[in-house]
């Protein structure tokens, strides 16, 4: 599966069970990433995408064991630690700067991961919006699949 996910400077997600901060263009960039594939996403984070016109979202919260490997997985409030070996890229958006939080993305699983590239964008509320993108690496890989690669930014 493939991993798309938000965070702040600290790899914050949340604070008091809210994400920490959204935005519309950004939305829209996961929808230009998504296109032609399914994206898997719990009744929260549907929240925020509901109305946007988006017509590949799954909404399930149960979401990550139902993914197949090259479907996009949006998390923001589920511990992905479980479901490492089903990751095989990581798209990593960040805000640039630091919110309150305390629940954060395990950011120790990137060491299973090798960086693309990174790419920033303007938002429609932050002035720039980072665009990590990671790939399992080498030693990860346990299945020999070889996936599609995207160009995503």
């Amino acid at each position: 599966m493939i991993i798309i996910t938000v965070v702040d400077d600290d790899y914050g997600l949340l604070f008091n069970n809210r994400r920490v901060s959204k935005d519309r263009i950004l939305r829209e960039k996961i929808k230009e990433i998504t296109k032609g594939s399914k994206l898997f996403m719990n009744e929260y984070s549907y929240g925020q995408f509901s109305e946007d016109e988006f017509n590949n979202i799954v909404v399930d919260e149960d979401f990550l064991n139902k993914a197949g490997d090259e479907d996009f997985c949006f998390v923001e409030n589920v511990d992905i630690k479980p479901y490492l070996q089903e990751i095989h890229r990581i798209i990593l958006f960040r805000w640039n700067r630091i919110y309150p939080s305390d629940f954060r993305f395990p950011k120790e699983i990137l060491e299973d991961f090798n960086r693309e590239g990174i790419c920033e964008f303007a938002g429609s509320s932050h002035d720039k919006i980072s665009q990590d993108n990671y790939k399992e690496s080498v030693r990860k890989v346990k299945s020999g699949k070889l996936f599609t690669v995207y160009n995503i930014c």
